[in-house]
């Protein structure tokens, strides 16, 4: 039986010496039961990537191999899609700006577009680097975004004024971002295995992600609990402190799970995309995780977003769908028990107790796992 431990080690390198916190956390096992449902995109083989709740009520959503914009109700009846001017664009992320219009990014063409909620497109080039990945609504009023290729992290104005700032890791590949609790724009660095942050006037900070073998991170968003929460290769959520603390917590479909996209849902929790094991977890600000099938077999799930009547929503991107989760409960006991976690291979596989019409209402098991916190050293870049 495992009960609530914290270990400190240490490791001395060159005359530095790094501590490690290290947290044994076990949970109770509870049952939740949802529903999810698929709804077929019209444009065949688009490969959806990302899905927003949009300002009209709707879910808005990019199409990267169809070079579209779509828009799907809340019923998942599908009510347009924009094609965007640029051939092979490739839009990937799609956010609400503040100027009540839908931003996104053209991973292929090196540009941010811009579509009103009535369709109008307006799409701004980028200089210099490539691949804009992912973008945020930033505290400032203005629109943040990834830039892959150039080992930036931008800025654009409602008005299309782009500002570049490179990140202090060479040839890092920022990936995910969001804004943080502390009002700075929070960002990945996969290739760097890296988690940065950069303050609205420039300032970046970065913070290594510790450990054998290299843990590279994907989506990132904010959590309920004020820490930022990633997903990662290895089969690993994480989360972030805004002092740089980091804990990760293994997901129990293991290695293979390959977390990706990441968002906070209504119920408080963090949800998170499983595209290696074709499901939807959810993890608790306590690091107690669920897991739910999805039924299209080799969906492969990419990003995921809040939906209304808190609802979570998620693209398909081999299955050319979006899925809906509904009839999720409010929320789910964090409070950690004396229980030995169990292990991912003991968790057993629950059958279906209703498929009609789409509509997939299953169980999943909720268990808790091993956390463990590093505690680490931040570097500090300079304003640009």
């Amino acid at each position: 039986m495992i009960k609530n431990t914290l270990l400190k080690l240490k490791r001395t390198s060159m005359g530095a010496t790094a501590t490690f916190l290290v947290a044994l956390v076990a949970a109770q096992p509870t049952f939740a039961a949802v529903s999810i449902a698929e709804y077929d995109i019209t444009t065949a083989a688009s490969v959806p990537h990302e899905v927003v709740l949009g300002p009209d009520g709707n879910m808005w959503f990019t199409e990267f191999s169809a070079n579209k914009i779509g828009v799907m109700s809340p019923s998942g009846a599908v009510l347009n899609e924009y094609t965007v001017p640029t051939p092979n664009s490739q839009p990937n992320d799609i956010a609400v700006g503040p100027d009540g219009n839908l931003w996104f990014t053209e991973y292929g063409a090196n540009k941010i577009g811009v579509i009103t909620p009535t369709g109008v497109i307006t799409e701004y080039s980028i200089t210099g680097g490539s691949n804009p990945h992912e973008l945020i609504t930033g505290p400032d009023g203005n629109i943040w975004f990834t830039h892959i290729g150039g080992d930036q992290i931008g800025r654009i104005t409602p008005t299309g004024v782009i500002t570049l700032f490179p990140v202090t890791t060479a040839a890092s590949s920022p990936y995910g971002i969001t804004v943080g609790p502390d009002s700075n724009i929070w960002f990945t660095e996969y290739t760097g295995a890296n988690i940065g942050m950069i303050t609205t006037s420039g300032v970046v900070t970065e913070y290594p992600i510790l450990g054998t073998p290299t843990r590279r991170p994907y989506d990132i968003t904010t959590g309920s609990d004020g820490n930022l929460w990633y997903a990662g290769e290895g089969g690993r959520v994480s989360k972030i402190t805004t002092a740089g603390v980091i804990t990760e917590y293994t997901v129990p479909s293991g290695s293979t799970s390959d977390p990706h996209g990441t968002a906070l849902g209504a119920d408080g929790n963090v949800w998170f995309t499983e595209r290696g094991t074709n499901k939807i977890g959810m993890i608790t600000p306590a690091g107690v995780f669920t897991e739910y099938d999805i039924p299209t077999a080799g969906s492969a799930p990419f990003l995921i977003a809040a939906g209304p009547n808190n609802t979570i929503w998620f693209t398909e991107s081999n299955a050319n769908k979006l899925g809906v989760i509904s009839d999720i409960i409010p929320s789910i006991d964090p409070t950690p028990s004396d229980n030995t976690p169990s292990p991912a291979s003991d968790v057993p596989t629950l059958p279906a107790t209703g498929v009609n019409q789409g509509i997939y209402t299953g169980l999943a098991v909720a268990l808790g796992v091993e956390g463990v916190a590093l505690v680490i050293v931040k570097r500090v870049g300079r304003a640009q």
